[in-house]
């Protein structure tokens, strides 16, 4: 894989956190450019305590847009690097993640990784047959079981979150364009409903809006 040419900024750990802090400030572009210098820089740093919570940190960052894949193929090298030094149970689960949904490529022969891919594995095949019920914002039920035969999207989402901000116009286009035709949408919030009502009306949504107010349904798809 061809390296990216990023300029080397030589930053010290306080200013690579720093800089992570702004990152959800930033232009999609901009944001890019950074989470790739930022990816750099860690790698740089030596082998101390903030080096894989500062890799980690990116690694969640860089996956709440779509920055492309050779920027998160520079993350999870990055975390990769600093797991061999600092080995952290969270860290495994967000390499596992990159490597299993973004097809990101890693060198780590760690049982510590190899237990977070099949743990990963063992939720999905678990989530493949999950079913809840749930109310929404109307108070109208809606069981997953009820809805076989229609494509269903489940979208987990909270009105704090950017890339669920964002995301919302494409949401509501999907939904007036194919829901006639079937599809479903079942936007899950663990919030209350005082706090999603009225984002809700803001932004004009249309599809349901269900409450898991436990989180019942959350930790059932294993949404952190």
């Amino acid at each position: 894989m061809k390296p990216l040419s990023v300029a080397l900024l030589l930053l010290s750990s306080q200013q690579i956190e720093t800089r992570l802090h702004q990152l959800r400030q930033l232009s999609d572009a901009e944001r890019i450019k950074v989470t790739q210098q930022l990816a750099l820089e860690i790698r740089r740093l030596p082998a101390t305590a903030k080096k894989e919570p500062l890799a980690e940190q990116l690694a969640n960052l860089a996956t709440e847009g779509d920055p492309g894949h050779g920027t998160l193929q520079e993350v999870a090298t990055t975390l990769a690097e600093a797991l061999r030094d600092q080995h952290v149970a969270s860290g495994y689960i967000t390499l596992a993640q990159l490597v299993r949904y973004e097809q990101v490529r890693v060198s780590l022969d760690d049982p510590q990784f190899a237990a977070a891919m099949e743990k990963l594995e063992a939720d999905d095949r678990g989530s493949r047959h999950a079913d809840f019920t749930l109310t929404d914002l109307n108070g109208m039920q809606w069981s997953l079981h009820a809805l076989a035969g229609k494509v269903v999207l489940v979208n987990f989402w909270a009105t704090w979150c950017p890339p669920c901000r964002k995301e919302l116009p494409d949401l509501e286009a999907l939904y007036q364009r194919f829901h006639s035709r079937g599809l479903v949408i079942l936007a899950v919030s663990d919030e209350d409903a005082a706090k999603v009502q009225p984002f809700v009306a803001e932004h004009k949504l249309t599809y349901p809006v269900l409450l898991d107010p436990g989180r019942n349904v959350n930790e059932l798809f294993k949404v952190e």
